[in-house]
């Protein structure tokens, strides 16, 4: 087995080593390695991830939690947002020891050699470097690598054995077994030190916030702890801003490094300069997947479209959010359609998928019983939220999207750099008479332009840049709001203020599946219902010349969004008869003299 023949997990830079060596044996001098490709050393890895169905749980997690844990050069995993992308690095990749052997520096920080003996016995190698962050808005719930890593001090066996279900790695792109390191040396090593009762000094340096010796300890920021990721062998096009990934490689903390970095001049351009090693941790990897919402839920609950399962789901969760609303049914309606919207394609300027939602007719009555229940009920059911009140103040001061700082060579995040699948709420209830800036009248076009396209505006000084988003946005106003155009605009009538429902944890988890499941389900028109479709659209023209291009767009996304909700993947009569019922409803509750 592979494992049996190296300990990936506790010395993955061995087995780097070794598959090295193995590579140019027999090779001239020197060795035939181009611009360091990889000489089977990642293959190793992701084999090890793909035969062993619980080898990823074997992987100590690099968070806040485990930090104080986690011993530099072992394998570790990371997840988080690709904030920054910093360009590439050139480093040292290959040279020739004091005993005259070719070694590789690949996957570590530094070369061991000074740069000025750069020679013909040295090589030259790139990578490139990318500013991770833990997901703007990520809720607890979803944390599912702290809770596991926390369960840790009392039974390591859910870090690095077997028995602990892997919830958060269904339909991974590598998968993972579970025998091989019961008996490692970096596992004995993590037993120890999770039943000792003492804390190891580079524990106690960390949770104290000191550090003697700041040459030998890194004082990271736990809080919120990003991640310098260092990239080899892999196409610029599968690596995107904002886009979110799990990271498997070698963490690294070099003293040498970080005193050199330490002490460098702050006015220096190089954005490295700006987080060095003792703050920021490096990791370089090895092995890195594209995460999807679904990857963020802890229930092994599998929903299968059309199953009759679905329905049950779906009829429990629209309970769930008419509770929430006051027993305002017609709101619940529109909520779970906007739930489960998101941007599936785009055709020229317009976002397909999107249905942003405007809650009208609150007062501050209403908002204070409601408002929070909103909020609490869409953090429980999304990974990813975030809340914006919207105020005069707010907007002149606040800067919302991403800008280039150039004095320190990085991109600078705002509260709209967000990953796809995260929910926006807008609170326009704290709104009042007062004077936009020219700070504040940015900011409101650039909450527009999302609302309508789906796009931001990043700010790198001399130009902008249109970077495409996929946030839902809900807005809470009195009025229809005139300054953010939502699609669908909805009078809130609640019936009753509604008790606080206790939530069964099996069926929050199916709500979170559902919604997770089906937001990205395939869905088509066939040529018979396209007729159907397009003789009421013409019908709903005659009799309304109001009526345009957006309003059939809208219910087209809403024809959509109903099917999916009931996992189907192509839309019936009877789904497109609920659609046209419930824009009757919303169109008469809208007209209704306040």
């Amino acid at each position: 087995m592979v494992g049996r023949e190296y300990d990936l997990v506790g010395n993955p830079l061995g087995a780097v080593r070794s598959t090295f060596e193995k590579a140019i044996e027999g090779q001239a001098d020197p060795p035939l390695l181009i611009d360091g490709k990889d000489w089977g050393s990642t293959q190793l890895f992701r084999q090890f991830l793909i035969d062993q169905p619980s080898a990823l749980s074997q992987i100590p997690i690099l968070d806040r939690t485990s930090l104080p844990h986690l011993q530099p050069n072992t394998l570790v995993r990371y997840r988080g947002m690709i904030q920054d992308m910093l360009g590439n690095e050139f480093y040292v990749g290959v040279h020739k020891d004091a005993g005259g052997a070719w070694t590789t520096n690949k996957f570590t920080d530094v070369s061991h050699i000074p740069f000025g003996t750069l020679s013909e016995n040295t090589r030259i190698w790139e990578r490139r470097l990318l500013y991770c962050v833990p997901v703007p808005g990520q809720n607890i719930w979803a944390e599912s690598y702290s809770e596991s890593v926390a369960s840790t001090r009392s039974n390591v066996t859910t870090l690095h054995g077997e028995k602990r279900p892997r919830e958060d790695c269904a339909d991974m792109d590598f998968q993972a077994s579970d025998q091989d390191f019961q008996g490692s040396t970096s596992a004995k090593k993590m037993r120890e030190n999770m039943h000792s009762p003492q804390l190891s000094r580079h524990e106690e340096y960390i949770l104290e916030g000191s550090t003697p010796n700041s040459d030998m300890v890194p004082n990271f920021d736990i809080k919120s702890l990003s991640c310098l990721v260092k990239i080899y062998d892999t196409p610029e096009s599968e690596l995107k801003l904002n886009d979110v990934f799990e990271f498997v490689g070698i963490l690294t903390f070099d003293p040498k490094l970080a005193a050199e970095d330490d002490t460098c001049d702050e006015l220096c351009e190089d954005a490295l300069v700006h987080l060095p090693p003792s703050k920021v941790p490096r990791l370089h990897c090895i092995v890195h997947r594209k995460l999807a919402i679904h990857d963020f839920l802890s229930a092994s609950l599998t929903l299968e479209p059309k199953s009759s399962l679905v329905k049950g789901v779906r009829e429990s969760l629209l309970g769930h959010l008419t509770s929430v609303l006051g027993n305002d049914d017609l709101a619940a309606q529109f909520m779970l359609l906007h739930l489960l919207s998101g941007v599936h394609t785009r055709v020229g300027l317009v976002a397909v998928g999107k249905l942003s939602l405007n809650l009208t007719c609150f007062s501050k009555e209403t908002l204070t019983v409601f408002g929070n229940r909103i909020k609490v009920a869409i953090e429980n059911l999304v990974p990813f939220t975030m809340c914006m009140p919207l105020t005069i103040d707010h907007l002149n001061s606040a800067s919302l999207a991403p800008a280039k700082d150039y004095q320190t060579n990085r991109l600078v995040s705002g509260p709209l750099q967000l990953s796809d699948g995260t929910h926006l709420t807008v609170d326009e209830t704290q709104l009042q008479t007062g004077t936009l800036n020219s700070v504040g009248v940015e900011n409101l076009r650039l909450l527009k332009t999302l609302l309508e396209s789906q796009k931001v505006d990043y700010d790198f000084k001399y130009y902008k840049m249109e970077m495409a988003a996929d946030a839902q946005v809900l807005i809470l106003s009195e009025g229809k709001s005139n300054i953010l155009p939502a699609d669908v605009a909805l009078p809130f009538h609640p019936q009753s203020p509604g008790v606080s429902e206790y939530m069964d944890m099996e069926a929050l988890k199916a709500w979170r599946c559902y919604l997770a499941t089906f937001r990205s389900l395939q869905h088509s028109i066939d040529s018979d219902m396209q007729k159907i479709v397009e003789d009421d659209l013409v019908a709903a023209r005659r009799s309304d010349r109001s009526l345009g291009s957006s309003d059939f767009s809208r219910l087209l996304t809403m024809a959509r969004l109903v099917s999916m909700s009931f996992g189907e993947t192509c839309l019936t009569i009877e789904h497109w008869q609920m659609v046209m019922e419930l824009e009757r409803l919303r169109r008469e509750r809208s007209n209704q003299p306040k």
